[in-house]
């Protein structure tokens, strides 16, 4: 469950027309802390930022999957949007499996290293021309 807070920042950067990515990093955002602050681990960064990602379209980011996921996660993010929808109550037996199984993973997932290599390889994996158009947009839109 998000925390109120995450909640927050999440409508904010919305009703200030932000994109569903910058809703949602704000869920990320509180998985990072929940791992740095030892209430679970993850085996990877990249599965943190998915946990984060699922968090944040059950609590109702319009967040759609990138064109080049797999049809594993494509089919998940569907799931997800369902449930935001649908509002389902979760398995109280399947929610203390899955926490049981993230409290044995280590805390590593969450280290600034971690995070750095994380977004390096997510950018190298970007063509130049993605990453100077994004540098342009991010350097319009910085606040004076």
């Amino acid at each position: 469950m998000p925390e109120k807070e995450t909640l927050e920042r999440a409508r904010r950067d919305k009703r200030e027309g932000k994109s569903p990515s910058t809703q949602a990093g704000e869920f990320v955002r509180q998985e990072m802390e929940h791992i740095r602050e030892g209430k679970h681990g993850a085996r990877s960064t990249k599965q943190a930022i998915a946990i984060g990602l699922s968090e944040a379209r059950r609590a109702g980011v319009d967040l759609p999957p990138s064109k080049n996921s797999s049809e594993e996660t494509k089919e998940q993010a569907r799931r997800d949007i369902r449930k935001a929808r649908s509002g389902g109550k979760k398995s109280a037996k399947r929610s203390r499996a899955t926490s049981k199984a993230l409290k044995r993973e280590g805390r590593t997932a969450a280290s600034k290293e971690a995070l750095s290599s994380q977004a390096r390889s997510a950018a190298r994996k970007r063509s130049a021309a993605s990453r100077s158009r994004s540098a342009k947009k991010a350097a319009a839109t910085r606040k004076k």
